[in-house]
């Protein structure tokens, strides 16, 4: 449990933002600098650069691999990759400012909103594993029964996803409640799959709840923003969401459409490796609401507004 995945190339400064609130202070001097001078593997060797971190190359290479890389020249190729690509979308898709005035021009706002929601969504996308996601989708298709858990804004999400996977044939149910949660919990097994969701990845009742399934040999499966919490690390496997929340904490929504991003992903992978079956329930369900749908009627046509001459 708590193991390193390996993940696509990129997005090494989301990677590192990721886990900088978890880190020891030696290790935190690493990200630091390498934040504050994303170029820095480019130009220095590991000793130079432990030497600006004030610590060793040994201490370096865990840092890589805590990333998720083997050692620090795979580190290195993906931070030019990542420079790579900043460059050539550099033209409008840089790194927004963390917050705006109550002055600024309403369309400035949106710009400036789309902009981080977008960037949350493509960075998510970069740190995705999506063989590992592939490997999950194919638990759920085989397993006796999905557990989904989560509180809050999470919860909503895991009733989301349950009712999405209930729709192709998947037993699947939702927990948003402690003690409903670990009563379901107890009797999964290891045929089963528990998937918990928590950007944080320290809400106490959702961690109890997956290390619960975990004893009855469950796969458990978090959905999280970063490995480096405690329900990261006690997952089977750990399925990252970015969430930088820059606006109005802790309502901003980019981190939620981060999480909706990951949960989509594995709804469509589950529904392909289980196509049959999903074909057949979404076509009956669809026939049984069919007849309280009202018929679409043809409008009136529309006039368009036009400036007075």
């Amino acid at each position: 449990m708590g193991q390193v995945v390996q993940h696509t190339p990129g997005a090494v400064s989301s990677r590192i933002r990721a886990v900088r609130p978890q880190l020891t202070t030696t290790m935190a001097r690493i990200a630091d600098v390498l934040l504050a001078d994303p170029e820095a593997p480019l130009q220095l060797s590991i000793i130079e650069l432990a030497q600006r971190a004030e610590t060793s190359a040994a201490t370096i290479t865990r840092f890589c691999r805590l990333l998720g890389y083997t050692g620090y020249v795979p580190f290195r190729v993906a931070v030019a990759q990542d420079i790579g690509r900043r460059d050539a979308n550099a033209s409008w898709r840089t790194d927004i400012g963390e917050e705006f005035g109550p002055d600024d021009a309403p369309q400035a706002v949106l710009s400036t909103l789309l902009t981080a929601h977008v960037q949350s969504l493509e960075e998510t996308a970069s740190v995705l594993d999506v063989n590992l996601m592939t490997e999950v989708a194919h638990r759920i298709v085989r397993s006796r029964h999905v557990d989904v858990y989560g509180v809050g804004g999470s919860g909503r999400r895991a009733a989301e996803l349950e009712s999405r996977l209930y729709r192709i044939g998947i037993n699947t149910h939702a927990w948003t409640e402690l003690h409903d949660g670990l009563a379901s919990a107890a009797i999964q097994g290891n045929d089963c799959v528990a998937i918990a969701i928590s950007s944080s990845g320290r809400t106490e009742a959702t961690i109890q709840m997956m290390e619960t399934a975990a004893a009855t040999g469950a796969t458990t499966v978090a959905v999280t923003a970063q490995h480096a919490t405690p329900l990261g690390e006690a997952a089977d496997h750990a399925i990252i969401a970015l969430a930088h929340e820059r606006f109005m904490q802790p309502d901003d929504l980019s981190g939620t459409h981060a999480q909706m991003f990951v949960l989509d992903l594995l709804y469509l992978l589950v529904a392909q490796a289980a196509f049959a079956q999903s074909t057949a329930t979404l076509a009956a369900t669809a026939a049984a609401v069919a007849p309280y749908r009202r018929p679409v009627t043809r409008s009136a046509p529309v006039t368009p507004i036009t400036q007075p001459s």
